[in-house]
């Protein structure tokens, strides 16, 4: 779903920190970690509920060497089984009258799942947007950058002294 920066100089600067974060005591998976886990906790607080379900389903998964983060709905199986909380996210136009979107006809086949009959022309309300994933990120990112740049200036800071690394 999030798209990895991609910033003049990033090229350079991801390169050192993926050589730094190859060795144990690097910092970043660790500062990752923590940002992530803030972010998560503000997505599990912020999602629509009504189960519970996609609230459970949401976790955070740090790349080895910590440069990169997954946050949310993570993994084809969850994605698969919980693809209505893009609909929660983003709202729906709903399905109403006796036209379809753009002045089209409605198709003369009824609607059914195969066990039950909604009817020929069901009216579907329109859903109103909840956000909660971009919101989760907008409201930690002082914090995440305050984090980010600490786990950084460390590493950098022990790799220029020389201590630690071999």
């Amino acid at each position: 779903m999030a798209r990895r920066s991609r910033i003049k100089g990033d090229f350079k600067l991801r390169g050192v920190l993926r050589r730094i974060a190859a060795l144990e005591q690097s910092d970043l998976p660790k500062g990752m970690a923590e940002a992530a886990d803030l972010v998560l906790a503000t997505q599990q607080q912020l999602i629509p509920r009504d189960t519970g379900a996609a609230a459970a389903a949401l976790e955070a998964r740090i790349s080895r060497n910590g440069l990169d983060a997954r946050i949310g709905i993570v993994g084809k199986k969850n994605q698969r089984e919980f693809f209505y909380v893009r609909f929660l996210e983003y709202g729906t136009k709903g399905y109403q009258g006796g036209k379809r979107a753009g002045n089209r006809n409605r198709r003369k086949t009824n609607k059914s799942d195969g066990q039950n009959f909604f009817g020929y022309y069901p009216d579907i309300p329109a859903r109103p947007a909840h956000p909660w994933l971009r919101p989760s990120i907008d409201m930690n990112r002082d914090d995440i950058r305050v984090i980010i740049r600490g786990a950084i200036d460390n590493t950098l800071r022990r790799a220029a002294k020389g201590g630690g690394y071999a």
